[in-house]
């Protein structure tokens, strides 16, 4: 019997009983994975605290339960498929019993090295397998893995390594992108020159580029692993015990440790994986995303390994060596389950078809959308051109903070809808709340979105501050988890996702939400994509302030603002014509794809001279093409 829901009927029976008794229904869920020792209380919380417990006193390690648990059926099933940047050089398969035996070797690598549990140990290394035999060899032993992204500077770095106090760095000496090689031993080393609490720094050999290895503190992967055992007994850990720290953007500028525990991650993120994406046994799967990121840790590490699937990690980038090779990888390795990013997916539409036609997609039986909500013709581009009308796309919602997808269709199971994420997972109590709190009932309605009651990979606390984690996520709205996010929801009750609440912009007393604004100036041929931020307007209160990125430079940007503006008032209205059109090459971005329109909002009210921490960005580099050409 399937452990998927499989109909639309059984949706809503099961998401019924995860409301009237969501104890219950958890528990089950729970009872199929492995403990050292049950719980004694399934579900404590209070969100005035705000604090909170799943699986009380429950015994386990999520390592077990991700590799152990599958070595008897599984043993010789691929569990990680790694595809390298370059494609000439050979992919790299681990099955289950040989992912086992590295997991366990790095286990004693790390405590060779000092580690013990409770410690943090910061991972800033390239897409490759060492990176998640690394994440899991620090859960193993009870350690707290801190994964920053290989993209990020040596500020960046030390910024974190200091606010988490990690007492080792896992590094390589490089890193291949594309054509760049990222000097990420070098940069490791500026940031370490300002980390008094790092005393080891292992690092792997990868590009075999020319670094420095600091005597006492710098040991060599390969070197450490030749001598390591291959048996280690897994740390017995407690439900609520930290697995992780991800830093995250703040509106502040500075970065927010968000922490989460083990049991109730391990738990949802099994649970969404396999429901969300109907993954079934045989089915290959594959997330575009870094683990650098909350999409590479739930859904290419944990999610996948706890369901016992096959998961592919991918080194380089959609356009090296060219436009072509996300459609390749797919061919190549018969890619069932598609997971990448609506911005991937509009820069790979604008390179144009060329590229997508010599390749067969036929393997593909689900696609999948994350990182922010994808517009409609983007959408409707993913569905004809790659799922050929085959294939359902799930439009996930979901956030670092919730640790798993909170709101999508189930791939063919539940209904679609181009541009919204549609409903809620089981045990998932979204509402809509106007801006004093109080919810806003019924269906073709907008509001702000919260949650309002607790689910299992929901984080615990910001590392260090659970005074400010309390003040982000609880104090706007009173016995509700705020995301920040506004949404509506359908007269079906389904809900589109229209951007941080902060991104909704007042015009002349109308709400207009950018996501609808970018979703109709997207529809032009010549736009790739768009920014919408409001400005202060002698006469509206507010104005609409748009960045553009064209497909190809406008011969008139006067006939093409008037253009652009014409879909808007076909689309939204005339009282969403943007008032001002920038034409920009590139958009401040996040290296998740999210866009900073903090920055934005700054350059647009002529305050480009503070635009506070801008190192957690894409291309730095942008923001100042931006102001020039915004003067």
């Amino acid at each position: 019997m399937s452990k998927n829901i499989n109909s639309l009927e059984q949706y809503k029976i099961e998401y019924a009983k995860s409301i009237e008794n969501p104890e219950a229904f958890w528990e089950k869920k729970a009872e199929q994975f492995s403990w050292h020792k049950k719980w004694d209380k399934v579900l404590s919380w209070d969100f005035t605290k705000p604090e909170l417990s799943w699986f009380e006193a429950g015994k386990l390690n999520i390592t077990e339960n991700c590799l152990d648990r599958h070595l008897k059926n599984k043993g010789d099933q691929t569990a990680i498929k790694w595809i390298a940047n370059n494609p000439n050089e050979q992919s790299r398969c681990f099955s289950y019993k040989e992912l086992h035996v590295e997991v366990c070797r790095f286990s004693n690598v790390l405590k060779g090295n000092g580690a013990k549990k409770g410690d943090r140990i910061c991972l800033y290394m390239p897409m490759v397998p060492e990176l998640a035999i690394a994440v899991l060899a620090c859960a193993r032993i009870g350690a707290i893995h801190s994964v920053v992204f290989a993209g990020f500077s040596a500020k960046s770095l030390s910024d974190r390594i200091n606010d988490a106090d990690c007492t080792i760095l896992i590094t390589a000496d490089g890193g291949f992108r594309g054509e760049k090689i990222t000097p990420l031993k070098d940069i490791s080393d500026e940031a370490m020159d300002s980390t008094p609490s790092i005393k080891k720094c292992i690092v792997l050999e990868r590009t075999k580029s020319k670094i420095t290895m600091k005597s006492e503190r710098d040991v060599w992967w390969h070197k450490e692993m030749q001598k390591a055992n291959s048996n280690f007994s897994a740390e017995i850990m407690d439900s609520e015990d930290p697995l992780f720290i991800l830093y995250t953007s703040g509106s502040t500028g500075k970065p927010k440790g968000i922490q989460h525990t083990t049991a109730g991650y391990m738990v949802y993120t099994e649970y969404s994986f396999r429901n969300v994406f109907q993954y079934s046994e045989g089915d290959i799967y594959w997330c575009t995303a870094d683990i650098g990121w909350i999409t590479g840790h739930s859904y290419i590490v944990y999610g996948p390994l706890l369901a016992g699937a096959t998961t592919i990690m991918f080194e380089g980038v959609p356009t090296y060596p060219d436009a072509g090779r996300f459609w390749q990888i797919i061919e190549e390795n018969k890619v069932s389950i598609f997971y990448t990013a609506p911005t991937a997916i509009r820069a790979l539409e604008a390179k144009g078809m060329e590229f997508v036609n010599p390749y067969d997609l036929s393997s593909l039986k689900v696609l999948g959308t994350v990182g922010e909500p994808i517009n409609e013709d983007a959408w409707h581009w993913y569905d004809k051109e790659i799922g050929k009308g085959n294939c359902p796309i799930v439009d996930t919602w979901w956030q670092t903070e919730t640790g798993g997808i909170m709101i999508s269709n189930l791939a063919g199971v539940t209904p679609s809808k181009p541009s919204f994420a549609t409903l809620p997972l089981a045990g998932i109590q979204p509402c809509l709340v106007d801006e004093k709190g109080k919810e806003i009932e019924g269906n073709n309605v907008e509001g702000r979105l919260c949650i309002k009651f607790p689910w299992p990979s929901m984080a615990r606390t910001i590392y260090g501050n659970h005074k400010r984690f309390k003040a982000t996520y609880f104090s706007n709205f009173e016995n509700n988890y705020f995301t920040g996010d506004g949404a509506l929801r359908d007269e079906n009750g389904m809900y589109r996702i229209t951007g941080r609440v902060d991104d909704v912009i007042i015009v002349s007393g109308h709400n207009l939400g950018t996501a609808e604004i970018e979703s109709a100036m997207d529809e032009h041929y010549n736009v790739c994509e768009t920014a919408i931020v409001g400005y202060a307007h002698p006469i509206k209160g507010n104005g609409v302030y748009a960045f553009v990125i064209c497909h190809s430079k406008p011969n008139n940007e006067q006939a093409l603002r008037k253009e652009i503006n014409a879909l808007v008032q076909k689309n939204v209205g005339a009282i969403a014509k943007a008032d001002k059109i920038q034409f920009v090459s590139g958009l401040p971005k996040t290296r998740s794809g999210k866009i900073m329109r903090r920055i934005l909002r700054k350059i647009a009210a002529g305050e480009s001279d503070d635009l506070g921490d801008i190192s957690t960005l894409l291309d730095p580099s942008v923001v100042n093409e931006i102001k020039i050409s915004a003067q």
